[in-house]
């Protein structure tokens, strides 16, 4: 007998077949019962005759054999018929919300406290399946471009940015911090493999409590050398991000079905906009003085992906050319106009996703920089060791994975679109 997935029945009409995993839901019609049966791969039907008294709880964990048979009401067109269930992992207490309904009703709260079991349900799924095809899309695009996983330090002696918004921690008697970023160690790494990327966790002691900040989440960096300015890093996220949305339309049909997902077209050349000429549209088409502002607001983001979206038919949005006094000291100025800086970044449906732009290069110019800021050298010597010993002109960017995914699927608040989050409050699960 051949132990099979769920979305393997098709190819197996006539045959008889063993399939593992949940009881999704069971329900009686006449002298006939349903049983939905989930794996880890999607979900079948069996048909017992009878009243479906005996037949086991939901999330019950079951070993199911039977006839495969076409029919065309069956979900996905066959079901298991005759079938008999040995049941592997009996659930006997009451789960903390239906997970055979087509939704899954329950407020955030509720929905985070069980995140254990209530993950489980067919739309969370389908969100975090979303996730690691994102994932695999950003490793897949930027392999094909001769880049090189690394995986940095996630314990650090010295705060990235001048030790602002970092969780500390005893090391052995010593003080240590939880990395906001790859960002030291990317750009080292630039100097051993010319071509990098890193996919892991950042950890940001941001006293937030807002639908699009986490304490914890997944950053997607790239960092690579030899580039003209910050444009050459902006055609590399056109192309990534293309990949990436590639990647998920091609694997995830189904989920993209499920949750009403609007995949986003990425434009051969996404549009951008200076922030001083954002400042002076918003001003002048808002009547909100915003001129002078370091940075943009939420509700100035919002207004800018409507207006990329009509002005240009663009779910996204380049903003360049941010004030250097909101950059990190690393943060390479625009030559023509040290004021503002060779970086970017860029909306998608009027929220930042991505930060990126042009790094400093040159040693000299670090010391220079870390002065001006009323930063010490001290902290970041090892840092600044590999500038001593040359560096090519070098850029790069950081996306959010759950933002992007949040984005991608519209939801309400990025915690929907993390496996676990952890905020102000939230420690467990």
């Amino acid at each position: 007998m051949n132990t099979i997935k769920t979305t393997e029945i098709n190819t197996h009409a006539g045959q008889t077949v063993c399939l593992q995993g949940w009881v999704h839901t069971t329900r009686k019609m006449g002298g006939i019962a349903f049983l939905i049966l989930r794996d880890g791969y999607g979900t079948a039907q069996a048909i017992f005759e009878g009243d479906g008294s005996g037949l086991p709880a939901p999330e019950s964990i079951v070993k199911l054999s039977g006839r495969v048979q076409q029919n065309m009401q069956a979900p996905g067109g066959f079901e298991i018929t005759n079938p008999s269930v040995e049941v592997i992992n009996a659930v006997t207490e009451p789960l903390p919300a239906t997970l055979g309904k087509k939704a899954l009703k329950v407020g955030l709260p509720t929905l985070l406290d069980h995140a254990v079991v209530l993950n489980r349900h067919p739309t969370r799924r389908a969100i975090f399946k979303l996730s690691a095809t994102a994932m695999a899309g950003f490793r897949k695009t930027l392999n094909e471009r001769a880049f090189t996983e690394v995986q940095s330090p996630k314990l650090v002696g010295s705060a990235t940015e001048g030790g602002a918004n970092v969780f500390s921690l005893d090391y052995f008697g010593r003080t240590a911090w939880l990395a906001q970023s790859p960002q030291f160690y990317k750009q080292i790494m630039v100097g051993v493999f010319e071509r990098v990327y890193e996919v892991g966790p950042v950890f940001r002691a941001e006293a937030h409590n807002t639908s699009r900040h986490i304490n914890e989440y997944v950053s997607l960096d790239v960092e690579f050398g030899f580039i003209e300015n910050h444009w050459t890093v902006m055609a590399l996220v056109r192309d990534l991000l293309a990949g990436i949305f590639s990647e998920i339309s091609n694997r995830c049909k189904n989920e993209i079905e499920l949750l009403n997902v609007e995949m986003p077209a990425v434009p051969d050349e996404i549009p951008s906009i200076h922030f001083r000429e954002a400042l002076e549209l918003i001003t002048a088409e808002t009547g909100e003085n915003i001129i002078g502002e370091t940075d943009l607001s939420p509700q100035n983001e919002r207004w800018l992906g409507e207006w990329a979206q009509r002005e240009h038919g663009s779910d996204f949005l380049f903003v360049v050319g941010y004030p250097m006094v909101k950059r990190p000291f690393y943060t390479h100025p625009d030559p023509e106009n040290p004021t503002w800086s060779n970086s970017f970044d860029l909306l998608f449906r009027g929220t930042e996703l991505i930060t990126g732009g042009q790094r400093r290069h040159l040693y000299a110019d670090y010391l220079t920089a870390l002065e001006e800021a009323g930063l010490s050298a001290e902290p970041f010597v090892e840092y600044l060791e590999a500038f001593k010993y040359g560096m090519p002109p070098h850029g790069g960017f950081a996306i959010g994975l759950e933002r992007l995914i949040k984005q991608l699927c519209q939801l309400p608040n990025v915690k929907l679109a993390t496996l676990f989050p952890r905020d102000m409050q939230r420690l467990t699960p």
